[in-house]
């Protein structure tokens, strides 16, 4: 097993009147127990000026010869096997760096097997926190109650929670698929039930107002990213990775197609993250800002570093927002660019979008997820208050008698006990509507139906073509009546039950041919 794929980036650090190039990458040793131990480690490269400097590219070669060094010698000649006589006395450790090194660091065919956001939140869980207290224990001796103790008393928030029992559970599962594990062997997190969800940060936005405030506070680019994060609801990596051939200023939308992560350029969260995206009034904001650059190649980013090669990275404009909310004294904890989605969220289904709508521009695979990031303000539910107020207002102006509502129940005659009870009409207990009730009109007195009104039908319109097909002696097939109009069929068939059958009162027989071809005819 060799030491995973690296390439970490070269940075200049300066210590007084020292100043070198470095880079950080991490450090996997085999321990005596057969587990690895993986560390975060620090190389320095050489100095950035007086004798023997480096330039940036001189020490990127340097950085790319010690990394293939380093991953030259593999770290265990021998595979390790789970012994299938006694599955539960391997260590958790094990089956974890099975796990990382053919799952989670995997590469195949170019592309890794995991996103690099997710698998830095895979790296970073398994070594800080579950592997210090779980590899050295075998997974026999697992038991739910003690997971769970671990769990509540290692996390700080719920969703760290379910994270890091669903890394542990999903070891497991890999085990068992790749028959590591015999399937009989019961997954032991499968028992860990968490405790009811609770929320760290309160679940709340920036007003109208507010927002407009602290965008006033910010510049270029900072301040249209934010905009674009706020009138659209996309992610700010989303934002980040656009590219000039993303941006159509004629029809005024985005479209996001990839997302960039710490330098990495990947596909979307999801399949669903895939999305066209309309900026409206933005449309000549992006237009002025696509002047200003230094590169209009298709492949440019839109917002690119001072290296125009490089896409903005989010932090900078993470810092500048929260500052400017800091000055308006907006601030709250949990406030940041996914505050702008979750607002764009909730705003538009306040402007009359649908759920269904919201979901699908937001990029969520499904609703539920939308119901979260919605917030039911306090003036939205005013207004809906409001409406209903007024309503009933004006139902109150149409009754004459505002205390009288329904017909006082007194008025019916009691029903003797001794009495078989006889089924009554519904006049028969209320006087008031026995004197409304109209009379039942028969023979002469009945009042003559209305004669349906004669359709006019346009000559060469389609109705007409259609009519004439219907009163051949053969009748048409529904494939030729398709043929004529260019309707599909159930166009067709809804056009011969509501205009020919009910609105003009023509009745038109159905059948089947011997070949099997549907076929219509007036009768």
């Amino acid at each position: 097993m060799r030491l995973r794929g690296q390439q970490p980036k070269v940075h200049r650090r300066s210590d007084g009147a020292d100043s070198y190039w470095y880079f950080r990458y991490w450090r996997d040793e085999l321990l005596p127990n057969g587990l690895i131990q993986t560390t975060r480690e620090v190389h320095r490269i050489g100095p950035v000026q007086g004798a023997g400097a480096l330039t940036v590219n001189q020490a990127e070669a340097e950085r790319d010869q010690f990394m293939e060094q380093l991953a030259a010698t593999p770290l265990r000649e021998a595979p390790v096997v789970v012994p299938t006589e006694n599955p539960g006395a391997t260590l958790f450790g094990t089956l974890a760096e099975l796990w990382e090194w053919d799952y989670v660091e995997a590469i195949v065919g170019g592309k890794p097997l995991v996103a690099a956001s997710t698998k830095g939140k895979y790296r970073n869980h398994l070594h800080k926190h579950i592997l210090p207290r779980w590899a050295g224990t075998r997974i026999g001796n697992f038991r739910a109650k003690d997971v769970l103790d671990w769990l509540q008393k290692e996390s700080g928030s719920w969703y760290m929670m379910t994270d890091l029992r669903n890394i542990m559970s999903g070891i497991f599962t890999k085990a068992q698929e790749w028959e590591l594990l015999p399937d009989t062997f019961a997954n032991p997190i499968a028992r860990v039930k968490l405790p009811k969800k609770w929320q760290v940060y309160e679940k709340r936005i920036l007003n109208e107002e507010e927002t407009v405030r602290v965008l006033a506070r910010i510049e270029d680019p900072h301040r249209l990213v934010c905009e674009i994060c706020v009138a659209t609801g996309a992610r700010i990596s989303e934002v980040t990775g656009l590219q000039l051939k993303h941006v159509n200023l004629e029809k005024a939308f985005i479209r996001i197609e990839q997302r960039h992560w710490r330098g990495d350029i990947d596909a979307p969260k999801s399949e669903r993250s895939k999305r066209t995206l309309t900026v409206g009034s933005l449309a000549e904001r992006l237009e002025n800002w696509i002047r200003t650059l230094s590169q209009n190649t298709p492949e440019a980013w839109l917002f690119p570093q001072p290296n125009p090669e490089k896409p903005m990275w989010d932090s900078g404009v993470r810092a500048t927002l929260k500052r400017a909310a800091r000055l308006e004294k907006c601030d709250f904890p949990g406030f940041g660019l996914h505050s702008l989605r979750r607002a764009n969220i909730t705003w538009r289904q306040e402007v009359g979008a649908s759920s269904i709508e919201a979901s699908r521009i937001a990029g969520h695979a499904s609703t539920k997820m939308t119901e979260q990031y919605t917030v039911v303000q306090l003036n939205r539910q005013q207004e809906l208050t409001r409406r209903i107020q007024e309503r009933l207002a004006a139902a109150a102006t149409q009754v004459r008698k505002a205390d009288v509502v329904i017909a006082a129940r007194g008025l019916c005659p009691p029903i003797q006990k001794d009495l078989a009870l006889t089924p009554l009409r519904s006049h028969e207990c209320d006087p008031e509507r026995s004197n409304t009730m109209p009379k039942k009109l028969n023979g002469k007195n009945r009042k003559p139906k209305k004669a349906k009104p004669v359709i006019q039908v346009r000559e060469g319109s389609k109705k007409a073509e259609i009519i004439v097909l219907l009163r051949r002696r053969t009748g048409v097939t529904l494939q030729e009546l398709m043929t004529t109009t260019g309707w599909q069929a159930h166009s067709v068939r809804g056009f011969i039950s509501a205009a020919v059958g009910k609105k003009m009162g023509l009745h038109v027989d159905s059948s089947k041919r011997e070949d099997g071809q549907r076929v219509y005819r007036i009768a």
